[in-house]
């Protein structure tokens, strides 16, 4: 594995992942995002199905909480075949419960609850998944509001003592020697922890490093801007960043310009577990003069401005201002595409008022129409993400993401 940067923009890394894969044929855009799986497959929808997007992540996300109980090599057990695979210790599209982390364990959630997982048991998941590069066992449970800085030194403590122990490991396991192991950064929201953590794990042999902690809900953008900015100067240039929890465009945007490299990609699902279809306009136009003749793409040519008070007044407090609810009744007789210009196959073939009627009668169907205009969409908006930086024109971008909250 190699990160090849071609250009560094206000702070953006733009770059390609190179030498992925069992023969490194694979490579991954910077900055860009995995796809997301639950127990190895993307939610709603089969492969064949899957395989209609395009310009699909050369990297597929697995988590040690989803598939504790494989004794089977991954791409075998689930089908994965031609794709690079990254295991995360959880699917930080469900929460978990704190409390659980010793000296010696950490615990994931499966389907039969709770799971303690020594170094040597979680290595041997690995073994058996054999992931082209995985996440080391951490200590992760300091990013609620108020942990004590003496927590949060102890995290850090562990984490370090979990990627020491899971290093010698590494190195005793012939599955997996063509893997990389990242190393995690923790520290809470506390700099002078994230600054040891950063630089502790970058004096150890790892392949690349996974920014812990930053979750959507679990501290300010700006403090976690700052902390990301500072981390990343401890980190060397030439390896990954990936940072686990943020999936909001906004966040996203946010951490690519303090110096992040990676994403997941489990905001499309979480949107379509909502009733609800991404909307917002990442759109830009590098040629002035033929700005508004090209075919709209975003929610703005569809008269409506998804503000966050009124999506959140549908009943979902969890919803953003990038996303409009199609459970609401106003969509009974919208027959329009969910966005109009929207290449994926929900929106070439159906209507907002057909998979408002999937919904509301709790067909299967609406959640594969959604899933697959949701991962359409997100995947676009990392597109013209790169394609911003590449053009210096990131701010234009920026504001066109940031412009469906002027309707608050």
């Amino acid at each position: 594995m190699r990160l090849e940067l071609s250009r560094a923009v206000q702070g953006c890394r733009l770059g390609l992942l190179t030498g992925l894969g069992n023969t490194g044929q694979h490579s991954l855009e910077v900055p860009g995002c995995l796809l997301y799986t639950c127990c190895a497959t993307v939610p709603h929808l089969t492969q064949d199905t899957l395989h209609t997007l395009r310009d699909l992540p050369s990297v597929t996300q697995v988590s040690v909480d989803n598939l504790e109980a494989v004794h089977t090599l991954m791409v075998s057990y689930a089908g994965l075949h031609d794709t690079v695979l990254f295991c995360s210790l959880h699917d930080s599209a469900n929460s978990i419960p704190a409390g659980h982390v010793t000296n010696k364990t950490v615990s994931v959630w499966g389907s039969g609850g709770r799971i303690e997982l020594t170094a040597a048991r979680f290595m041997a998941i690995q073994a058996a998944i054999q992931p082209d590069f995985y996440q080391s066992m951490a200590d992760g449970e300091t990013w609620q509001a108020g942990t004590s800085r003496k927590r949060v030194r102890k995290a850090v403590d562990r984490t370090l003592a979990h990627l020491d122990e899971c290093l010698v490991l590494h190195q005793k396991t012939q599955e997996l020697k063509q893997s990389e192991i990242f190393g995690v950064v923790e520290g809470g929201d506390i700099l002078e922890e994230r600054l040891r953590s950063a630089r502790e794990t970058a004096k150890r042999p790892v392949g690349g490093f996974v920014l812990d902690g930053f979750h959507s809900a679990a501290m300010d953008q700006d403090v976690r801007v700052q902390l990301i900015k500072a981390t990343s100067a401890e980190l060397p240039q030439e390896k990954p960043r990936l940072v686990l929890g943020v999936g909001r465009p906004d966040e996203v945007i946010s951490c690519v310009e303090a110096g992040v490299d990676l994403f997941e990609s489990f905001f499309p699902f979480q949107v379509t577990e909502r009733g609800c279809a991404l909307s917002f306009n990442y759109n830009i136009d590098p040629d002035p003069e033929t700005a508004g003749t090209s075919t709209p793409t975003v929610l703005e040519f569809n008269g409506e401005m998804p503000a966050v008070k009124k999506l959140n007044s549908n009943g979902d407090e969890n919803m953003t201002p990038y996303e409009m609810n199609l459970k609401d009744k106003r969509y009974h007789d919208d027959f329009r595409p969910l966005v109009e210009g929207c290449s994926c196959y929900c929106c070439k073939k159906h209507m907002r008022s057909y998979v408002h009627h999937l919904l509301v009668t709790n067909e299967l169907l609406g959640g594969v129409l959604l899933m697959l205009h949701n991962m359409a969409h997100y995947l676009g908006f990392f597109k013209s993400l790169r394609e911003a930086i590449t053009s210096d024109r990131l701010q234009d971008f920026k504001n066109r993401v940031l412009h469906c909250r002027e309707g608050d």
